[in-house]
């Protein structure tokens, strides 16, 4: 028997997106957001107010990057989300984490969250933040060849009915491929 619960953002999992800028003084500014996905194979999209600090960076530097929020660094991920860039301006200093500057945008790559993409403003709009990819980079640790290995980036998802945070691990099956046994 199925029970009515109340709404909530209720797809899971929602991904833990680290959203890394440069401030107007060229330190860095990340947040964590838990809204945004692939818009097409080469977007992303965002679901931002215009009052976080990394929007006016975003709109101001015409870049950021989007890394994947990784188990090893669940406080500091935590932190980007409950600390604002409007209110702590050395929040990524604070952090302890470290970043080196892209090569192919104006915003800033966190060396220790292993997959990163590089994009480019393309607009905000009514649903947020719009970027076009344009280079990702992913570390070593976490490939097999020329492949990321998703078993070996513990990727977080956030969990908005007990806002807990859930590794990402275990391959279950073969997309495209197992359904076809149903044909």
């Amino acid at each position: 028997m199925r029970k009515n619960i109340k709404t909530t953002e209720g797809i899971f999992p929602m991904p833990v997106l680290m959203i890394a800028t440069y401030n107007e003084d060229d330190t860095i500014d990340v947040m964590n957001a838990a809204w945004g996905t692939m818009y097409e194979r080469d977007q992303v999209i965002l679901n931002l107010t215009e009052s976080h600090k990394t929007v006016k960076n975003i709109k101001e530097r015409k870049a950021f990057t989007v890394s994947i929020a990784d188990s090893k660094h669940v406080k500091e991920a935590d932190y980007f989300g409950v600390v604002s860039g409007n209110n702590t301006p050395n929040k990524f200093e604070k952090s302890g984490l470290t970043a080196i500057k892209s090569e192919y945008v104006d915003a800033p790559i966190i060396n220790e969250f292993p997959l990163c993409l590089e994009c480019e403003f393309i607009e905000y709009n009514d649903y947020g933040v719009l970027g076009k990819v344009v280079n990702t980079t992913a570390d070593e640790s976490v490939m097999n060849g020329d492949t990321v290995d998703i078993t070996k980036v513990s990727a977080i998802a956030f969990d908005p009915y007990t806002h807990g945070y859930y590794k990402v691990e275990d391959k279950v099956g073969n997309a495209f491929k197992d359904g076809l046994d149903l044909k």
